[in-house]
This record gives structure tokens, sequence and C-alpha cells, in this order.
């Protein structure tokens, strides 16, 4: 059992493609309420979260912005203290990899990275991209700067070697249902959709994988963090359920190929 937290930053004035918000603006318009739902996360939601992981015992990897790490030094330096895994997760949101050229790319993969090392005093052996969307690239530049992992893949259920030209990484796959995807309906959906799979997997592929995933802006709220907590509360219920942080995960594919 995986739990993942987005800890996320747009560039300056940007806003998420995504919101309560059901009217959307003409285009060009400043959105100041979308700029402010999203920096929840970094100023008050990523604590909440907090708070809610000590009180289960569980270490979580945390995937942050590069501009979240400059923007919100506090939170990454507590997230660390308290034990939780912290992975690179590009610059910004809106600053998608296919977009750059592949020397952009390595340069911005070293900057966050790097951001998050200079934070914590630890270097970062993970990443997941902005909208776990990667390049060809992408895993050879990770596996130059030594990482372990590389969460950009939705092809397997359970995480697997893999080779590239600079070295040996893990793929971790994403969550197919993260706390967004509840915006248009009752926060309850992310608690049944979690609690359903679980019972499936823990009464009929013992060796199966969940990796829960939600966001710092929206997951860190109290209506959506009331049912993380109820999902957490449930699934340590029941025995020989391991809550590894990935790092810890690709440390046992790698032992156990």
């Amino acid at each position: 059992m995986l739990v993942t937290v987005m800890l996320e930053s747009w560039s300056q004035g940007k806003a998420p493609p995504y919101s309560p918000m059901t009217s959307p603006l003409r285009e060009g318009a400043p959105d100041l309420i979308g700029v402010s739902w999203s920096e929840y996360g970094g100023r008050t939601g990523i604590w909440r979260i907090m708070r809610l992981l000590d009180e289960f015992q569980v270490r979580s990897t945390v995937c942050v912005s590069g501009r979240a790490v400059e923007r919100f030094p506090e939170a990454v330096k507590e997230l660390h203290q308290k034990g939780h895994e912290l992975a690179g997760h590009g610059y910004t949101q809106d600053g998608f990899l296919p977009y750059l050229s592949p020397e952009e790319e390595r340069t911005t993969i070293r900057q966050c990275l790097g951001l998050l090392e200079s934070a914590t005093g630890t270097r970062p052996v993970g990443w997941l991209s902005p909208r776990a969307t990667p390049t060809a690239h992408t895993a050879g530049f990770l596996a130059a700067e030594g990482c372990l992992w590389h969460g950009d893949y939705n092809d397997t259920d359970l995480p697997y070697p893999l080779e590239a030209e600079q070295g040996k990484l893990v793929a971790i796959p994403h969550s197919d249902f993260t706390d967004n995807r509840t915006l248009r309906s009752s926060p309850r959906v992310l608690q049944q959709v979690y609690k359903d799979t679980f019972d499936f997997l823990y009464h009929g592929e013992r060796g199966g994988m969940i990796n829960l995933t939600f966001h710092a802006h929206f997951g860190g709220r109290p209506l959506m963090s009331a049912m993380v907590a109820e999902i957490l509360r449930y699934m340590k219920g029941f025995p020989e359920v391991w809550f590894p942080r990935h790092d810890e995960v690709a440390g046992w594919v790698l032992q156990n190929p």
C-alpha cells in the first residue's frame, strides 16, 4: 500500500486547469481564485496531511514541484524530518516535459532534484513528471542522476525493473483514481473506490499493490482528508499490509528481480 502526496505549484499567476469553480473564465483573464485554491496545498493542506499520516504511522512519498520547494521550504523540511520520502515532480505543473528540448529537460530534472537536496540535505532518488508525462529521454536522465525509481508508468499493476542506457530504475505505476477525480461528485467516492479495490486485492491477489494518491491542495482540505483518514483506518485494520515509501519498494524490487 503506497501513499503518494502531491505538493504542487504552478507558474506565477497561473492556476490549475481544474478547480471547484464551474464557470470558466474567458481565455487570458487572470483566475485569482484558481491561484488561491492551488496555493492551499503549501500553506495549509500539507500540514494537515502530515498530522494525518502521523496519526496512522504512515511514511509517504511526497512528489514536490521545484517551485513549491522555493515557496514552502518549511513544509519541505518538516516532511523530511518526519521521515517522508521527497521526490522530484518537475519545476511547475504547467511545465510539461514533452514541451522541452532534451537539454532543457535534463536541466529541469537537475534543478528540481538539486532544490530538494539543498532544502533537506538528502539527494532524492525518485521522480514523477508533471501530469505523469515523460519523454523518451526522461528515464535515462533520471538514471544518470542516480535515481532509483520513475513513476510515469501505467502499463502494469506492480513495479518492475526498467533498463535505461545510463542505468537501471524501477518503474512504479501511478494511481488511476486520484482525489481530483471527485471534483464533480462526492468525496465519499474516493473512499468507496479504494475500499473496494483493497477488498478485491486483499482477498484475491495478496501480492497486489495500491497507490493511494492525493494532492495537498485538494486532499489536504477537510472534506477530502476525512476520506483519506477513513481509507487508512480501514486498511490499517488488516494484518500483513505493507505501507512502504517508493524508495523502499524500489530497493526491494532491485534486490528481488
